[in-house]
């Protein structure tokens, strides 16, 4: 059975793929991109089957007006992908205001605004699946990527919430997480001036291992959508996936340590309580 998937960010990377094994599927796709032309050898292949619509996720109302008219123009979306995002890099006094603004207007507050305005037409139809593009990063943290994490984390917790809320309106949730995969992203890093004083620190160790090519990339773009693919056609998908090895063992080793900190301090954790 096809379906319509709504999906931001399709000019390249991950949403580009996505989009690209949609269509070849039989699917109908409304792909959201910033850049015009991006898509122009999809549309002249698939025609009314790929809709396309220009978009900056920081514009709000240009959010729900391209909502709106996807929504009106295709009837029923079944799966909302939103997916537009890149990094900022670089530690966090590094960083301009206006790089830390818009960062977290594009993962963020956009991500958010998104998925808020698509809540009413899920509603309406009588449910829907939205999946978050979120990262390894919604769990785990590296140093030098302070801003990119706060957002990813930001709207993991932002849909742990949201999932409960519209649950009951047929409304379901999933949350992908890659670990560090062969796509543009790093070439479209927004980076922040180095300061010198970091240099010797853990933040100047990741810089130089991201120029030389040895920050570790395994992760393959092609199984990583084929798997975002699956999870999503699932009649119950899971809440999370964690997509790659890295991403396993970074969250893994992450979860375990946390969880036993917290056994570890069990005792005064329990002694905050009110006495009975």
């Amino acid at each position: 059975m096809t379906k319509t998937w709504f999906i931001t960010g399709t000019s390249s990377g991950l949403g580009r793929l996505l989009t690209e094994k949609l269509l070849a599927r039989g699917d109908t796709v409304a792909a959201t991109l910033r850049k015009e032309g991006s898509l122009d050898d999809l549309k002249a292949l698939y025609g009314d089957r790929l809709w396309i619509g220009l978009l900056d996720v920081t514009n709000t109302e240009q959010v729900h007006q391209v909502v709106d008219a996807a929504f009106g123009d295709l009837g029923h979306i079944d799966v909302l992908v939103s997916n537009a995002g890149y990094g900022l890099f670089g530690a966090a006094e590094e960083a301009s205001d206006a790089q830390i603004e818009r960062q977290i207007a594009t993962n963020l507050t956009g991500s958010i605004q998104l998925i808020r305005a698509v809540l009413p037409h899920l509603r309406q139809q009588g449910g829907g699946r939205i999946v978050q593009l979120s990262s390894e990063g919604g769990q785990i943290a590296y140093p030098n990527f302070s801003l990119y994490h706060a957002t990813k984390w930001g709207i993991e917790g932002f849909i742990e919430s949201v999932a409960k809320e519209v649950a009951p309106f047929g409304i379901d949730c999933l949350i992908i997480e890659p670990g560090p995969t062969e796509t543009n992203f790093a070439v479209g890093l927004d980076r922040a001036q180095p300061l010198a004083c970091y240099e010797d620190t853990p933040a100047g160790e990741v810089r130089r291992a991201l120029a030389s090519g040895a920050f570790e990339i395994k992760g393959d773009a092609i199984k990583t959508v084929d798997a975002m693919i699956e999870a999503a056609d699932a009649e119950k998908p899971p809440f999370r996936l964690a997509l790659g090895s890295s991403a396993y063992t970074s969250i893994s080793q992450v979860l375990s340590e946390r969880l036993r900190v917290l056994e570890e301090q069990k005792e005064v954790t329990l002694s905050a309580d009110r006495d009975s």
